[in-house]
């Protein structure tokens, strides 16, 4: 069975920080990349950054600034995160994290991904 489980969100204060966490399980093919988006109250869902599997993101370098990604490929359970730092209210949305199979890291467009988790509620406080 393939499971996708995000945690870590919560309230937080402007300035603060996060870290989102995405674990998957139960895929029976070796690679494929994690796609990270971001979707706000009242506006169309943002993909934020794909992650392949050799570590390689796209767009290339990114993200930049604020937030990271990383991996932990555990034996079974691989989980990716989502570092988020200085978070700002404009920040506030359902974080996402999607798998794309084939592990390229085609783009960000949501419809380039086969299977999401549920999605975890990030709130900024100014």
């Amino acid at each position: 069975e393939v499971r996708i489980v995000e945690s870590g969100g919560g309230l937080v204060q402007a300035g603060g920080s996060l870290k989102l966490s995405c674990a998957t399980s139960g895929f029976n093919f070796d690679d494929y990349a994690i796609g990270w988006f971001r979707q706000a109250a009242g506006k169309e869902r943002e993909g934020l950054v794909c992650f392949a599997h050799d570590g390689k993101t796209y767009p290339p370098n990114s993200p930049k600034g604020r937030f990271r990604v990383s991996a932990d490929n555990a034996t079974e359970t691989k989980t990716f995160y989502l570092d988020m730092n200085n978070l700002r209210p404009e920040d506030t949305a359902v974080y996402y994290c999607a798998v794309e199979v084939g592990g390229v890291c085609l783009g960000t467009y949501d419809y380039l991904y086969d299977y999401w988790g549920q999605g975890t509620q990030v709130t900024v406080s100014s």
